[in-house]
């Protein structure tokens, strides 16, 4: 990058790091499921940027009147279906378990009334194959689905992503992501058998993804997290990911829930790092997250072989959670408006979901997988 241009690669990264809201903020958001995600994230993110959310209903009705109170949603309903039937409803909003989204999905395709579009969860399913029918059965019924794949929207990983729209860093050789944070499992998880590939991983993959596009290939390994055995058994805690992409670059993801004994009296250190490395440039960031719900923002800095070794770093104050998570509903609303699919549509998903069910293959088959492979053997 000519010197010339640095000013205009901060602006550029600037513009990126704001997501663009619809012009019309009015269409009316129905609320399914009152947990920490939609009410502390979803609706606190809507509520400071003008989004309409009009109706909330939850298997517990105390928390949905609790949520409607806090950010002043007018209709508690008793029912999925209520919400889909409110007359100012035109877009959902879904937040609950991954082993309940697909009945509640099919519950709402199979109304009379349906919305326009549906934001879902991450994961879209519990396996590839469940999540192919959830996007073949919304396009059939004509509702444009998307994806809160919200890891996107955090504010150090778009600033990375222009970088590299930009060719700032070159050719990419390298990227990775090393989490060492201990999450707040939910009560849900202790059923699946599964914990962090398809709840943590996935928010790395998925952006590695969005960095280098769709992998050839990954390794994945795991172990249980010792702490975590206390609670219920899983296979993976730990785990490991190593992925190929096509022109050569390489990619690595480390979710390491452990981290250590912090929590049983040793010092801890806790922290998300990431890098990505290309033929003129270098780029570095951290993941503010695992100090919510103190307001840490991500960071990045870079420099590149133009510019004399000089270290850029932007900053911001605003937050991955909850800032970010305007982010995934308000691409829904502008594609929607402009007539599109969503940049994180239910059908892009499946790649993700492709690449996560990959990695629990590798595990089982102790081999380096094609994400490829997981498509073909949905359509045998």
């Amino acid at each position: 990058m000519l010197p010339n241009e640095r000013g205009d690669v901060l602006e550029a990264v600037g513009r990126a790091i704001t997501p663009s809201l619809p012009r019309d903020c009015s269409p009316g958001i129905g609320c399914i499921g009152a947990g920490f995600i939609m009410v502390d994230c979803h609706l606190e993110a809507y509520r400071r940027n003008g989004l309409n959310p009009v109706a909330i209903t939850s298997r517990t009705p105390a928390s949905a009147s609790a949520a409607a109170a806090r950010h002043g949603i007018r209709t508690v309903c008793q029912s999925i279906e209520e919400v889909v039937f409110h007359p100012d409803v035109q877009v959902l909003d879904i937040a609950v378990p991954p082993d309940c989204q697909a009945d509640v999905i099919f519950r709402i395709l199979a109304c009379s009334r349906r919305p326009r579009a549906i934001l879902a969860q991450k994961p879209l399913g519990t396996s590839f194959l469940q999540s192919r029918e959830i996007v073949e059965r919304c396009d059939a019924a004509g509702v444009m689905l998307a994806v809160n794949q919200n890891m996107r929207y955090d504010q150090s990983v778009v600033a990375c992503h222009t970088l590299l729209q930009l060719g700032l860093l070159g050719e990419p050789v390298l990227a990775t992501i090393d989490m060492r944070a201990i999450p707040h499992w939910m009560p849900w998880q202790e059923r699946q058998g599964w914990v962090t590939v398809r709840i943590m991983s996935i928010h790395h993959l998925d952006t590695l993804r969005y960095w280098l596009g769709n992998p050839e290939r990954v390794f994945t390994s795991v172990r249980p997290d010792p702490r975590t055995s206390r609670r219920f058994l899983h296979t993976d805690g730990i785990a490991l990911s190593i992925l190929e992409f096509p022109g050569g670059a390489r990619g690595s993801t480390i979710e390491d829930v452990w981290t250590g004994p912090g929590r049983e009296g040793a010092a801890a250190d806790i922290g998300i790092q990431w890098r990505v490395e290309g033929t003129e440039g270098l780029a570095v960031g951290t993941i503010g997250w695992p100090d919510y719900p103190a307001r840490k923002p991500s960071t990045i800095r870079w420099s590149t072989i133009h510019d004399g070794g000089q270290w850029h770093q932007p900053s911001w104050d605003s937050v991955w959670f909850p800032d970010a998570f305007i982010g995934p509903m308000a691409e829904l609303l502008c594609a929607l408006e402009q007539g599109r699919e969503p940049q994180i549509s239910g059908r892009d998903n499946l790649h993700t979901m492709a690449l996560v069910d990959a990695c629990y293959r590798s595990v089982a088959e102790h081999r380096a997988v094609s994400p490829e492979e997981i498509f073909q053997a949905g359509h045998s």
